[in-house]
């Protein structure tokens, strides 16, 4: 009887122990300890879920292409290129908390905004180099999968698998609700603690990670250039802003928020912070998972000698000898990041192409409310399936992959810096003069790289 009088009394703080406190109410000793022991699980709690679109994002961008480029540049170098992880930390947050500002403000994608302030001969040649480079994503990261998943079942067929993971995709995407469908992506995310585990349970020498993680090296050999170039391409991804921006314009509309014009004006300082917490937290989590494939795969492999890592399933065979939980953990880890990035590609190809047309768009409405939306979806995975039947190199494919993003990137940002700093557009919520510039120090850093791979492959 006690403990029912005592949990009655005190059900009230079970739901805002924040509001209580403002409100002065005065509570008994034992009232005051759990609401003290509670405070900490309600701000997790709130924390969680303020986090949505950024840390969809920043885990997608951890798909099997950018863990095969991390894991060869961790296998070839050791620990020579792990500062990348650090480095692109700031440039990769503040570009996409452009994106998610521009979308927050303006109430439509970023190919919608393009099309509003610049030519359509521009526009059109955008989307055509993104579809290009998430189809070559989409065709690598689904035989990763496949091939993933052959490490568990080797008497599975990588043709089917790959069907099945394409279909898995497509009903997340047509069949659900948005509400859930974005649940679902957010929950895939814990995948990723995969990796941080594995980082842990081989034996590492945590002060030579240090050491290369804050102290940056070069060789400047061809074959690192092109490395280089790749992983600042597949961290820095053009289907990420696309994502990005079209992601927080459906957070609002599940909101209630149908009209662009009633978008724009429920925009305030609150929702703002709210969306920088979320991008933020995602683009820390998405280089915190890289900085341990880094680790992973430079104390092990490249310590061992396993210099040569051609695809993501391959560095988790090579992990084997080292553990075999370190190996279960990360084939289950590629699996888990395409089911993630997948949809993600798809999606940002068809919210560019629709928003370029425009065609109806948008995960929240009906398979029958947005044929062409969700067709180029289906499209696109129609030719992933097709470029594995055709057993293209799959190193080749993910690697020219990170490339082609790499190319593409400066491009698109391009037009990202210059909408987030319009004041026309974007009213108080423009650029600070320090963001526009490491935009544009970023749409350099990425340019060089890119015009630096093209060269070495001369």
């Amino acid at each position: 009887m006690e403990k029912r009088k005592f949990r009655k009394e005190v059900e009230h703080l079970f739901k805002a122990p924040a509001e209580i406190l403002e409100e002065g109410v005065e509570l008994t000793e034992r009232e005051e300890k759990v609401l003290v022991s509670k405070v900490p699980l309600k701000r997790a709690e709130e924390y969680w879920e303020t986090l949505g679109p950024g840390l969809t994002a920043g885990a997608a961008d951890d798909d099997p292409s950018g863990i095969a480029t991390y894991s060869q540049a961790g296998a070839h170098y050791g620990f020579q290129l792990i500062w990348l992880s650090l480095f692109t930390f700031p440039f990769m947050a503040v570009v996409q908390e452009m994106c998610a500002r521009i979308g927050l403000v303006s109430g439509q994608g970023l190919a919608a905004n393009i099309r509003r302030h610049y030519s359509s001969s521009v526009l059109y040649t955008v989307t055509a180099l993104l579809f290009f480079a998430n189809a070559l994503n989409i065709a690598a990261d689904l035989g990763a999968m496949a091939a993933g998943t052959r490490l568990l079942f080797p008497k599975a067929g990588i043709e089917s698998l790959v069907i099945l993971f394409a279909l898995v995709s497509l009903m997340l995407q047509i069949f659900t609700t948005y509400a859930r469908y974005a649940r679902y992506l957010k929950y895939l995310t814990l995948a990723l603690l995969s990796y941080v585990v594995v980082a842990f349970v081989v034996q590492l020498d945590w002060g030579e990670v240090l050491y290369h993680t804050l102290v940056p090296s070069l060789s400047f050999s061809k074959d690192q250039i092109f490395l280089i170039a790749a992983v600042l391409g597949t961290t820095i991804s053009p289907y990420l802003f696309f994502w990005q921006t079209s992601q927080e314009v459906e957070e609002e509309i599940q909101h209630g928020e149908k009209t662009v014009s009633v978008r724009r004006a429920q925009v305030n300082a609150h929702a703002v912070r709210s969306m920088r917490t979320d991008v933020w937290s995602g683009m820390f989590f998405s280089n915190l998972i890289t900085f341990f494939i880094f680790a992973a795969c430079a104390g092990t492999l490249y310590a061992h000698g396993i210099t040569n890592i051609a695809t993501a399933d391959q560095a988790a065979l090579a992990l084997k000898p080292f553990g075999q939980f370190a190996f279960l953990l990360f084939a289950l880890g590629i699996v888990g990041t395409g089911l993630l990035a997948v949809p993600v590609l798809a999606g940002s190809t068809a919210y560019a192409l629709a928003e370029s047309l425009g065609w109806k768009y948008g995960l929240y409405r009906k398979l029958k409310q947005a044929y062409a939306f969700y067709g180029v979806i289906i499209v696109s995975m129609l030719l992933g399936i097709a470029a594995n039947f055709a057993h293209l190199d799959p190193i080749r494919g993910l690697i020219y992959a990170a490339v082609a993003n790499g190319i593409i990137a400066p491009l698109i940002l391009f037009f990202v810096v210059r909408l987030s700093g319009n004041r026309q557009l974007m009213g108080e919520y423009a650029n600070h003069p320090f963001v526009s510039f490491l935009g544009w120090f970023t749409i350099g850093a990425m340019a060089v790289s890119g015009v630096a791979a093209i060269a070495t492959l001369f």
